[in-house]
């Protein structure tokens, strides 16, 4: 096994798998204690070669690695790539490209939704991997052989995974349907950390517009800080703390002190005043600033009953054509399809609405019915 601790024997790796049409990689990483994730290890493994990359070895340059990943003739290959992806552009601003995520290949190929690498390498080559070392301290020196051995092998195995799901992708004539999930991951939108979006990650529990702007105004201010003190952002204040203090909008640090969410002794805390600004900036926000709030209103029982017939539809065409459910469409997208024939949403759309969408559309017409062939279910022109 070649472990990698100089730039140049990076540099040297890099230039053998640049020559290569895909190169399979992994990351190992820490992001329990900080907001920045700490890169430990990297293993890279092309058709002739593989090898363990150092990142804290000290004086070694990374530049050859991300210039690999943003080498467009070459193939990256990632098993549930996002947070690979995500720490190689927090890194160098690099996003890799292209990319070939294997979990998702695995189900646009019908290995059911979100398989894991362990599964899918017994799946596809009858391998079992060894996974006690799956909790090892990555950042911890000298890791053992048989911890560098395990960290090898989420790559070397992933080249083969690759081919076979290649192979099976070509067959069906499906790669468009994974170029199009790969386009997702591409996009830099995907990984921004900025401060005034980090509302995007919460759910909107709060009651109307004003609370709404508390709630960006917050979620901002808690970016920054734990950005900036490189903590988790639970650390610097738990989400339902930031529903609480958006709700009830307190202008006061004896208010803010009357919040359940909030530890003894919080309001008389530096971090109570900036909380408090916050809110007085959220309040003061022009409502046209704001994102639209999405009511999750009762479905009615016609609606319902739409919709366990579409999930029932759904499972029918997956089986019938080898894919998993969820790449199809969403629980959110049947939801909108039960109400709308007309909603924008990617069932609608491309291969989907082919494989599925039109279908579950002659359904709600009552042109197709569903029924029981040999124990499936199978949709079959209605009676007139």
């Amino acid at each position: 096994m070649q472990t990698i601790t100089t730039t140049s024997e990076l540099a040297a790796l890099c230039e053998t798998l640049s020559r290569s049409d895909y190169v399979a990689v992994d990351t190992e990483f820490l992001r329990e204690q900080t907001f920045w994730p700490l890169l430990c290890l990297i293993q890279l493994a092309g058709p002739e070669a593989e090898a363990i990359v150092d990142p804290l070895a000290p004086g070694i340059d990374l530049a050859p690695f991300y210039q690999l990943m943003a080498d467009t003739s070459t193939v990256k290959v990632f098993h549930a790539a996002r947070q690979d992806i995500e720490i190689v552009f927090l890194k160098s601003g690099v996003v890799p490209t292209p990319v070939f995520d294997s979990q998702v290949a695995a189900m646009v190929c019908g290995f059911g939704d979100s398989i894991s690498y362990v599964n899918l390498v017994k799946k596809t080559t009858g391998t079992d991997l060894d996974k006690s070392s799956r909790f090892t301290d990555w950042s911890r020196r000298p890791l053992s052989p048989k911890q560098l051995d395990y960290a090898l092998a989420d790559v070397t195995y992933l080249r083969d995974v690759y081919v076979r799901l290649r192979q099976t992708l070509d067959k069906t004539e499906r790669t468009p349907w994974l170029q199009e999930e790969m386009a997702v991951l591409t996009n830099p939108a995907t990984y921004d950390t900025s401060p005034e979006n980090a509302w995007q990650r919460l759910k909107l529990r709060v009651k109307g517009r004003k609370a709404l702007g508390v709630l960006v105004e917050l979620a901002a201010w808690r970016e920054r800080l734990a950005q900036s003190l490189d903590v988790p952002r639970g650390r610097v204040l738990r989400d339902d703390a930031l529903y609480d203090i958006a709700n009830q909008m307190p202008v006061s640090t004896e208010a803010l002190g009357q919040l359940r969410t909030l530890s003894d002794g919080f309001a008389r805390s530096q971090r109570a005043k900036d909380i408090l600004e916050a809110v007085k900036a959220g309040v003061a926000r022009d409502p046209k600033t704001l994102p639209k709030i999405e009511r999750n209103e009762s479905l009615s029982a016609e609606a319902s009953a739409t919709l366990e017939l579409l999930k029932v539809l759904l499972k029918a065409a997956a089986a019938e054509h080898g894919v998993a459910p969820r790449i199809i469409a969403s629980s959110e997208d049947l939801e909108q399809l039960a109400v709308s024939n007309d909603a924008d949403i990617l069932v609608l759309q491309g291969w989907r609405r082919a494989l599925f969408g039109e279908s579950a559309l002659k359904l709600k017409r009552g042109e197709l019915a569903l029924t029981l062939v040999g124990g499936e279910v199978r949709a079959v022109p209605a009676a007139k």
